[in-house]
């Protein structure tokens, strides 16, 4: 099998954490017969902003489309943070998104026994904890029209809308529970329908959704509720689901439980074109070619690009398992307590693949 993956660094630490992944995967590949992955790299975000003056240009678009997986770093930085700019990184991303048609940001959550203390919960708290949350990506208040200012009576007025329509709800639904068939069972719907009509909308759709999953079982949860229950009672999750802005500030929240934003991956998904993974954290500039970054992120984020685009679930395992063997080891990097560099983790994961690996074969 061979493979085209597009790579996107974009700015920061996103080069060096695709580094580590782009390592995994070609040392994945010297020790399974028959994968094969070819690499084309471009610019997104900031980089490409002095570039070309835009956070993504159309022929990454194009080349983009044309693969079977896109990996993505991270984008921005200081030196494009003017809120009042009219190209910024962010947009790359977002277009990027629009573009591929991908609709679903999945993010698991899972905490690492060896890692509990990492952790500002409490141990007890932590215990089970293994949840993937299900974002909407292309609807919501970060899409709605009109944006923009206006000057009324001498005050400016900043106006967004939120916005969401049925079929947007209903795939995005659809995938949560059948995400959670294999798993839990459980999907828990979150809005604020006590307040917003799209959460309405939302609240009625799940509901219907559930009458087709009859197994599955369902509830509803307001959004502020869930912050609550993330921290305190984070085990109680199987599958969560919920709209574009909700998600975004969530899956943030629920970083804190695993230790790190650096060891969280996400996969965003949507019809046939391809997958676009990446680690959920910035591009960390104040640490950006320090050669600490944490690349777990990255690596899982390939892991799940083999299990979701590529459909190489044995060996998605095997990076996985790769990862949790280092992590039982003790290896750290310095956000999670420890020394070791970039290279050095890469490098451990790297040898425990191997052996699983050549246990397998």
């Amino acid at each position: 099998m061979q493979a085209k993956i597009v790579l996107l660094p974009g700015d920061g630490i996103g080069p060096e954490v695709i580094g580590a992944a782009v390592e995994v995967l070609e040392a994945l590949s010297r020790s399974s017969s028959g994968h094969e992955f070819s690499f084309t790299e471009h610019l997104i975000g900031g980089c490409s902003i002095d570039a070309h003056g835009t956070a993504l240009t159309d022929e990454v678009i194009t080349d983009c489309q044309a693969a079977q997986a896109v990996l993505l770093g991270a984008v921005g930085g200081p030196k494009w943070d003017n809120p009042l700019s009219k190209v910024r990184p962010e947009q790359g991303l977002l277009r990027l998104r629009k573009e591929l048609g991908v609709f679903a940001n999945l993010r698991p959550v899972k905490v690492h026994p060896a890692l509990l203390s990492a952790s500002p919960l409490k141990p007890e708290k932590l215990a089970g904890v293994d949840l993937i949350v299900v974002r909407e990506l292309t609807g919501g208040l970060y899409f709605g029209k009109p944006k923009g200012r206006q000057r009324v009576n001498g005050n400016i007025r900043a106006v967004d809308t939120m916005e969401y329509q049925d079929y947007e709800i209903q795939r995005i639904l659809e995938m949560a529970f059948r995400l959670a068939r294999g798993r839990r069972k459980k999907v828990t719907s979150v809005d604020k329908a006590n307040i917003l009509e799209t959460s309405r909308l939302w609240r009625q759709i799940a509901g219907e959704m559930q009458a087709l999953y009859p197994e599955i079982t369902l509830e509803h949860m307001l959004v502020d509720t869930a912050a609550m229950r993330l921290v305190s009672n984070p085990a109680s999750f199987d599958i969560l689901v919920t709209e574009n802005m909700f998600g975004d500030i969530l899956t943030d929240e629920a970083s804190v439980l695993v230790g790190s934003m650096g060891l969280l991956p996400s996969a965003s998904l949507g019809g046939d074109g391809p997958g676009l993974y990446e680690p959920i954290h910035g591009s960390a500039p104040d640490i950006a070619g320090k050669g600490i970054a944490n690349p777990m992120g990255a690596i899982l984020s390939a892991a799940l690009m083999l299990r979701y685009s590529l459909g190489l679930e044995n060996e998605a395992l095997a990076v996985e398992r790769a990862v949790e063997q280092m992590l039982a080891d003790g290896c750290r990097t310095a956000d999670l307590g420890g020394s070791l560099t970039t290279s050095q983790v890469t490098a451990e994961v790297i040898q425990r693949l191997e052996e699983i690996q050549e246990h397998i074969h």
